[in-house]
């Protein structure tokens, strides 16, 4: 999902609870107590999932500053199409020369990971520098241990062109969702694609359904089924039905079943960075994921808005709670020290500084905030720090299986192939199985 995807600077409890509930931790902590030797000569091969510039070159400057700085230590850097990640790294963690860092979405999937014994434990080597990104760090904590760092912290919301809404006679963005449905019909009366989606992708719908559920139910329901896996609140099915009123509404482009999210000027990235469509639902990356997607210098310029998923009326969510989550990295168990050093230094708020005045992420290290100049990802900076909660992704939230089923679930959904009962029914049926 994601040149990124994938707990918030107010951190969610959901991540909490749910990281603590999770599998036992098998991973190797013999690694995470070794010193990294000055002198031996080694090699670190680096997934990420940054394929293209700016982040590309910026990542492969890192390793380039650090090798420099270490010269024992060498990099062979792998960018990875994002949506491969999810069937390229568990076939890599499974054999026996699994990359010693790749990304990490922290949650479930990581706590899977961890449970199969795949992650160094990285509490003791990070001890001495993980307090400076605060909070943050516990969306990659599995019962109390750190097992990934964060780079980049979030929050999902509409990215609109604005010369599109002044045309479609739109003055100001929708604060709730019966202000967006009527959006949707000013934009398509002047001839315009309201919305573009990347459906292909699945998790793009799972947003929608996400959003949906974090307005209709409580934040205890949502913390509770983070913890025990039940989904027999009434909420769940009224997220489904708001879905489905939002899919009756015809907002997304022709074809958008097959619209991949990320990849080439043809997906809803770059529909919304040539002015093919006038909004998009998506997280605090989308601007740099446009930026490889289009030659202008500087996406839709002015045009660019930014604003956060409306409110549902007579909805039990919590007011102004939004759904996020963040980018980060993790070692192999079969990682040599040196790995977790290099978090550290990605990590260091030189390089935060540096990541951050890309305007492609938001930093999380304390005192690289300010290196954020783009207006609208300072607008994403305060709505990180002043929302009462943030929510991870669900299907980031869930362990594998059951998150995995919620995408598929929510895509069915979107080719008309389930209703919202049903959508409820097989993520609970994958809970049970989990």
């Amino acid at each position: 999902m994601l040149t990124s995807r994938r707990c918030g600077a107010v951190l969610s409890t959901a991540c909490l609870i749910a990281l603590a509930g999770c599998g036992g931790g098998s991973s190797s902590d013999a690694n995470s107590t070794k010193s990294a030797d000055s002198s031996k000569p080694v090699t670190l091969t680096w997934w990420h999932n940054a394929t293209a510039d700016p982040l590309k070159g910026f990542w492969q400057q890192v390793a380039d500053d650090y090798h420099a700085l270490h010269p024992n230590v060498s990099f062979t850097v792998v960018p990875v199409q994002n949506e491969q990640f999810n069937t390229k790294l568990p076939v890599a963690l499974q054999s026996n020369q699994p990359p010693d860092i790749f990304q990490e979405w922290g949650g479930g999937q990581e706590a899977t990971q961890v449970d199969a014994g795949k992650l160094m434990d990285l509490t003791q080597a990070s001890s001495s520098w993980i307090s400076g990104i605060g909070g943050q760090a516990a969306g990659w904590q599995v019962n109390g241990k750190q097992y990934g760092v964060p780079y980049s912290l979030g929050i999902v919301g509409f990215w609109y062109n604005k010369a599109m809404f002044a045309k479609a006679g739109i003055t100001t963005p929708p604060a709730t969702f019966d202000d967006l449905l009527a959006d949707v019909t000013k934009l398509k009366a002047a001839g315009l694609t309201p919305i573009a989606i990347g459906s292909k992708d699945k998790w793009p719908d799972a947003f929608y359904w996400d959003y949906f559920a974090l307005r209709e139910c409580s934040k205890d329901t949502i913390l509770k089924s983070a913890a025990d896996y039940t989904f027999d609140d009434p909420c769940w099915v009224a997220a489904g039905k708001d879905t489905q009123r939002l899919l009756d509404a015809k907002p997304f482009q022709n074809g958008f079943l097959a619209t991949p999210a990320q990849q080439g000027a043809g997906s809803s990235a770059g529909m919304l960075a040539t002015g093919k469509a006038a909004m998009e639902l998506q997280g605090h990356w989308d601007p740099g994921v446009m930026s490889g997607l289009t030659t202008s210098k500087e996406v839709l310029g002015s045009n660019l808005g930014w604003f956060p998923f409306p409110s549902v009326t007579g909805g039990a969510g919590l007011a102004g709670a939004q759904l996020g989550g963040g980018d980060g990295f993790a070692c192999s168990y079969k990682a040599p020290p040196e790995c977790a050093d290099f978090l550290k230094y990605v990590t260091s708020v030189e390089v935060q500084r540096k990541f951050g005045a890309l305007n492609v992420g938001l930093p999380v290290m304390a005192g690289s905030e300010t290196s954020v100049s783009d207006a609208n990802l300072q607008t994403l900076l305060k709505a990180r720090s002043s929302t009462p909660y943030v929510q991870t992704y669900l299907d980031v939230q869930y362990v594998t299986s059951v998150g995995q089923a919620l995408d598929d679930a929510a895509a069915q959904q979107f080719s008309g192939d389930a209703t919202p009962e049903q959508v409820v029914k097989q993520i609970a049926d994958a809970a049970k199985n989990r």
